[in-house]
């Protein structure tokens, strides 16, 4: 059985690539165009991987993670973050050294990034090694 990922981001074009990107490695994936009703879904879908763009037109994605991180159905859930915005890379990193035991499995990536490295990032957290 193919791993489960979902993605949240409110931009229609990087989400339609990212999805291209991990179907294509066959992962299944579902994406979510608006952070509201995120939790919930993610709560209810229980997929092997969140990637979460912090910088949401409705919601924060940093009150989206402390959320997941916080309930214990989706505590374990490791979630890839991203943002082009310093200082929210910044508080990701805060919170995860002020409770590492509640953030472990929280990775933060810098926008922009190459697509080749948050493939090696989705990897490394489900422990799936390359076929190359």
């Amino acid at each position: 059985m193919s791993k489960r990922i979902v993605v949240v981001d409110d931009q229609t074009e990087l989400l339609r690539l990212l999805r291209m990107l991990l179907e294509d490695e066959r992962y299944q994936v579902s994406v979510l165009k608006d952070g509201r009703g995120s939790v919930e879904f993610i709560r209810v879908s229980q997929p092997d991987l969140v990637i979460l763009d912090l910088k949401l037109k409705d919601v924060s994605g940093l009150d989206i993670l402390q959320s997941l991180k916080a309930q214990t159905a989706t505590a374990d859930i490791p979630v890839i973050v991203y943002t082009a915005a310093v200082i929210q890379a910044e508080e990701v990193h805060q919170l995860a050294e002020s409770d590492p035991t509640r953030y472990v499995g929280v990775s933060v990536l810098q926008k922009p990034f190459d697509l080749d490295i948050l493939l090696e990032q989705v990897q490394s957290v489900l422990g799936i090694a390359e076929s190359d």
